[in-house]
């Protein structure tokens, strides 16, 4: 059986986050890789919760807002709406996954120096197990480093520290 956590964490994977002036770095094996975790969890009936962001960027209920289509999301999976990079901040996260009794996640989303990162650090802090498979963020090159480099960056931070790698 394949290794899990108690409920698996799908950070802003909306079409506003992922697509702009460019698609965000390796979309469609983030998407293969994120729906395969999925599928797993299924398996295992395990909890599923899409973070889904709210600003001035992504307003509720418009295109951008919206969840990717390509995920295999159903109705019966969980979504917390957040307004903040901290997914917990002023949300009811905490709650949830108090009230399922989950004390242990596996993480996946985008951005990864932004809301994935900053939700990393604080679900840390407040005692979640954490775990993630390598690749499973995404974000864009900045001016300071690729894409790749600021994943490559963000998950030697991570390992060990903050969240364990499913190899």
């Amino acid at each position: 059986m394949e290794t899990t956590s108690d409920a698996l964490l799908v950070i802003d994977l909306q079409k506003g986050v992922c697509y702009g002036d460019q698609t965000i770095d390796q979309l469609s094996t983030l998407i293969t890789l994120v729906n395969q975790r999925i599928e797993t969890y299924r398996e295992q009936r395990k909890s599923i919760i899409f973070i889904q962001h709210c600003d001035l960027d992504l307003p509720f209920q418009s295109a951008a807002w919206e969840i990717l289509t390509d995920l295999k999301r159903k109705e019966t999976d969980f979504i917390i709406q957040k307004t903040h990079a901290n997914a917990f901040y002023q949300t009811d996260l905490q709650l949830l996954l108090q009230a399922h009794q989950i004390s242990s996640l596996e993480i996946c989303g985008a951005q990864t120096e932004f809301c994935v990162d900053t939700t990393i650090k604080f679900a840390h802090g407040l005692g979640y197990h954490l775990s993630m498979k390598r690749g499973a963020s995404t974000t864009y090159d900045n001016s300071f480093l690729s894409a790749a480099e600021t994943i490559a960056f963000y998950e030697t931070i991570w390992a060990q520290r903050f969240l364990h790698f499913i190899e």
